[in-house]
């Protein structure tokens, strides 16, 4: 769970997972929607597949990233959890 946090604590990442609400993208796709580096997205994208936020899948030459809704939705129960205590 901390590194959810962890990556959930970046302005860029949750700006990335905001864009794959819409769908899988690949990196070049998301790189697209910022003024930073392709390196720096890619390095993004690994905290996020780190910290299980993203699934990501090899299509040919190509890796679709999207979003894991199994782990936030993990996560959003347990926020909720922590009302009841």
């Amino acid at each position: 769970m901390q590194d959810v946090f962890k990556a959930l604590n970046d302005e860029t990442r949750r700006a990335i997972l905001d864009q794959l609400k819409q769908g899988p993208k690949t990196a070049g796709e998301i790189a697209a929607g910022f003024d930073i580096s392709k390196p720096s997205i890619s390095h993004h994208l690994d905290l996020l597949y780190r910290a299980n936020l993203v699934i990501r899948e090899k299509q040919g030459q190509f890796v679709l990233y999207e979003l894991n809704t199994t782990i936030l939705e993990d996560v959003v129960h347990w926020i909720i959890s922590l009302k009841g205590k």
